[in-house]
């Protein structure tokens, strides 16, 4: 028989300064080879990580380090 979903799920946090950076497109002076740089390193980096959603219904935050701002930054989480 099946289980119940029980109280723990599995919920993916991002950064929210490069959500917001991100979706610019202002246009700036660089070179083609600066910019494939620039799109390998703007990954969307994801913390995957677990809450009790009868302890925590609303949505998590927790500050995290990201990679792409090279700072603790917060992190919120997504559907």
């Amino acid at each position: 028989m099946a289980k119940n979903k029980g109280a723990r799920i599995i919920i993916t946090l991002r950064c929210t300064n490069c959500k917001k950076t991100s979706n610019t497109n202002a246009k700036t002076d660089i070179n083609s080879s600066q910019e494939a740089i620039a799109k390998k390193y703007k990954k969307k980096i994801d913390y995957t990580t677990t809450k009790n959603r009868r302890n925590t219904p609303d949505r998590l935050e927790l500050k995290k380090f990201c990679p792409n701002c090279n700072s603790h930054t917060q992190q919120k989480e997504i559907k």
